[in-house]
This record gives structure tokens, sequence and C-alpha cells, in this order.
């Protein structure tokens, strides 16, 4: 059998598989999108079914897609789940704001935000029984906040699910009922959570339920995941529900919706797919010139020290979005002095605009419409159309840059690590220098990581293809788009 057909057959197998399974945890469920003012919700029941209200609130940088597991299993189990995008996140239109270090800044507006979202779930025909909150991370503490303003303002909520909680909020008596799930992995979150156990009961330990004066508390561990695995983790889940279960007095039976192994089998599936495809474009493609050890390695450590102290300096913010104009103009003048230093060493061959629409299309279309639906959002409001657009004159120069220095599809595996982690080092030190301001480059990293493990392979076919141009300029593009629509928008007024 031909190379390039078994790869189609496999890659086409694990993507009707994955999708059968994903599209399982949703059978029987009704999913209804919806606004509350300007926060997009999406409303989650099971067909002739009421039930308690759960509100899930997503962590920084998430979205509602990024709860569905929770979303979906409590449905199952009759619960009626509405989730909601936080301002300045998902298709929210409305920027975050306020002052983020002041609890009376942003945290208070996020709470005023879920208690909006829960009195809209209050007037649900299908909400019956009772109500209770859910989130993860960030909004661990805006749940905690909210939950103790609702009982203050006399309309107390039930039952509180924190996942990953940080929160200064929690007190030896509220939240009256609070569940804290952390990972494995997660030390100091899972200390957090042992400490708010520990405030009823001080000998408690994980695990362990304790009741007192009519608080009750508990810590679980998720075993062998970390600050996001723990939203896919069946352990998890199951807590989740067993503890709503019984604040509610109901004994759930449907299925734990587990979806992360089918969103991992079908996103590979999706990026293998591409591998036979690639070979239908023309090939423009010439090997490529070759490019010393010396001044691969100039090319790559001058740009890494050099545009921190630079960048650092130019920064004046300008985009609605955290640290995105920063990431533009390092991005954009890393780019352009790589190109300088590599001058006379770069590859050969032509540049196929086919190529680089192909490479949009899969990376952006086809793989982003597989993660919007079952794992983030990915799908931009028309907000941040013009910030991916910005974004674009920064990436498209740097991933220019590293497809032909990192040998345009050809070149070592060394090289390809070596360029790649000058790039992380060389963002890490722009947070360094201006921290105030540039924190959170930090969150980003784990997203180019993410991006040039799979867009990255994606490229490197492209490149070996159509030439290194072709797969630079498509993956700036693809870049720009997954950081457009990843991070919080953010006004500071």
């Amino acid at each position: 059998m031909n190379r390039n057909v078994g790869l189609g057959l496999l890659a086409a197998i694990a993507i009707v598989l994955s999708l059968v399974f994903l599209e399982r945890g949703r059978s029987g469920l009704e999913i209804v999108e919806s606004d509350v003012g300007t926060t997009p919700v999406t409303l989650t029941l099971k067909h002739g079914a009421s039930g308690p209200l759960v509100v899930i609130a997503h962590g920084f940088a998430g979205s509602r897609q990024l709860m569905q597991a929770y979303s979906l299993t409590l449905s199952q189990s009759g619960y009626t789940v509405l989730s909601f995008d936080f301002e300045g996140h998902g298709r929210n239109p409305t920027p975050m704001s306020g002052d983020v270090t002041a609890i009376d800044g942003t945290t208070a507006l996020l709470v005023e935000e879920t208690r909006r979202v829960l009195a809209f779930g209050r007037g649900l025909p299908d909400a019956t029984g009772g109500i209770a909150l859910l989130g993860h991370s960030m909004a661990t503490d805006v749940i905690v906040r909210a939950a103790i303003e609702e009982a203050r303002q006399g309309t107390p909520v039930d039952a509180v699910v924190a996942i990953s909680m940080f929160s200064q909020a929690v007190s030896a008596d509220q939240p009256r009922r609070l569940l804290a799930i952390s990972g494995q992995w997660e030390s100091r979150l899972r200390q957090e959570a042992l400490s708010a156990v520990r405030l009823v009961e001080p000998d408690a330990g994980e695990g362990q339920t304790v009741e007192a004066r009519g608080v009750t508390r508990r810590a679980a561990v998720a075993p062998y995941v970390e600050h996001v695995g723990v939203l896919y983790s069946g352990t998890a889940l199951r807590e989740a529900r067993d503890w709503l279960d019984a604040a509610f007095g109901r004994q759930s039976d449907g299925p734990i919706v587990t979806p992360g192994p089918w969103i991992l089998l079908l996103m590979g599936g999706i990026v293998l797919l591409l591998r036979p495809l690639v070979g239908l474009l023309p090939g423009t493609a010439g090997e490529p010139a070759p490019l010393s050890a010396g001044r691969f390695w100039i090319s790559v450590a001058a740009p890494a020290l050099l545009v921190p102290l630079v960048a650092t300096t130019l920064y004046v913010p300008f985009l609605p979005v955290l640290v995105a104009d920063y990431l533009m103009i390092h991005l954009a003048l890393y780019g352009g002095l790589q190109l300088l230093v590599a001058r006379g060493g770069l590859g050969r061959g032509g540049f196929s605009p086919a190529a680089v629409l192909a490479l949009v299309g899969w990376g952006v279309v086809v793989f982003g419409a597989a993660m919007d639906r079952y794992a983030a959002s990915f799908m931009p409001n028309a907000e941040r159309l013009a910030i991916i657009a910005i974004l674009a004159i920064g990436t498209v120069p740097f991933m220019v840059s590293d497809s032909q220095v990192s040998g345009a599809g050809r070149g070592a595996w060394w090289r390809r690590i070596a360029a790649r982690v000058a790039i992380l080092a060389s963002l890490g030190a722009a947070a360094m220098i201006d921290p105030e301001r540039l924190m959170f480059l930090f969150i980003i990293l784990p997203v180019l990581v993410l991006f040039f493990l799979v867009h990255g392979l994606m490229g490197r076919w492209i490149a070996q293809r159509c030439g290194a141009l072709s797969a630079g300029v498509g993956l700036g593009l693809c870049l720009a788009w997954a950081l457009g629509v990843s991070f919080p928008l953010f006004s500071g007024g």
C-alpha cells in the first residue's frame, strides 16, 4: 500500500473514532447558546429533564468549551447546566477592566458578571431544586466571592465546587458547602484546598469530608494530573458530581464524560491527515542552502539576547489584549534581526500561495473548528479580527525566519529545538525585565510550545514540499490567529 494512502486511512480512522465518542457525550442533550447582556452563555440539559442549576465558570484565558467535561457529565445526570465566557474571554465582546491587582477591581467586576448569570439561571424553567457554582483556577476566587455575596443578599448558593482553588475569601463559615479539587501535581493548590478544610476541622486530611457548625468541606485530589488535566480527570468529575448529589439529595447514574483522550486522538488525526494531502500540492521547494554552524548560532543568539532589551524599551501598550501588542513588537524585531543575520544562508525555493492557503485552511479552519467545538474557543468574534491582523505583523516575519533558520523542513532536530528554546528564553527575559507589564508572557510560553509541536509539524511538511517561505507565511498567520483568539481582551478603563 502507498505510504500516503496508509497514513490517510489511519488518520481517517482516528478522526471518525474520536468523533463518535465525543458526540456520544452530547447524546440526548439539548445545548442552547444565548446571551445574558453581553455575556455569552450555553445552557446544557437532558431532553425532558429538570434539575438543580449548576453555573460553570472557566479560568484565566479559558472559555466555556474548556469546561465541557463538567457541563456534559452533570447535564447527563439531570442537572441544568449554565456555562459562560467571562468578560474578555472566548466570544465575550466586553473586555476585562479594572485593576487586576485589587479585589475591588477586576475581581469585583467578574463577581458581578457571575451573579448576573446566576440571576438569569434562577429564572430558567428547567432549573429546579437548588443552585450550585463550579469554577476552575481564576474562577474559584470569583465563585467563592459570588457565593458569599449571594448569602449576604438572602439568596444562598447550595454548593460550591472549586477546581484548582486559590481564594483568600474562604472563611471558617463561608462558603458553607465547599468541595476543593486539585490535581495531584498541583502541590501549592492542594495545600490551599487543605487549608480551607482545616478551617473547619484542624486535623482534616485530603479525601476526608468534614462538617461542623453547619459547614461542610472536602479537599479531593485527582491522580496523575496538573492544572489543565484536572478538567478531564474522571476522578475529579466523579468527585464534583457526588458532591452535588449529596448537596441536593440525588443519586446520579449518568455517564462520566471524559473527552480528553478523544480530543487528543481527534487533533492527532487531523494533523496526520495533512501529511498525505501535502503531496497533492505542486512541489516548489529546492534544497536548502547550507547555513554554517557559526551563522546558525549567531542568528539564534543575537535576537534572543538583544530583542528583549530593545523591545521592552520601545513598548507602549496600544491593543486591548494583554501583552499582544508587546508580542507583535518582539516577534517582528526578532524575525527581522534573525533574517538579517542569517542572510546568505537561507533556503532556496519558490513561494506557493496554494501552500499558504492549505496550511492556514487546515491549521485554522479544520483544526480550529474541532478545537472550538470540543476543547477551547478558537473562532473569533469581530472584536478580535483586527487584533489577529496586527499580530500578524510580528508573527509572519518571525515564523518566516524560524522556518529558514531551522532548515526549511529538512534541518537537524537539534537546530529546530535550539531555535525554539531561544525564542522562549527571549520572551521569558522580557517578562523578567518588565514584570509589571509583561508577566502574562509566562502564560503564553506553553501556548507557543504547543504551537511548535502541532502547527510546527504541519509547517515542516509544507516546507519540505513547497519551501520555507510558504511554510513561514502560513505558520505566521496561524500563530497570529491562535494568539489572537486565546488571550483575554483587556481595557485599562
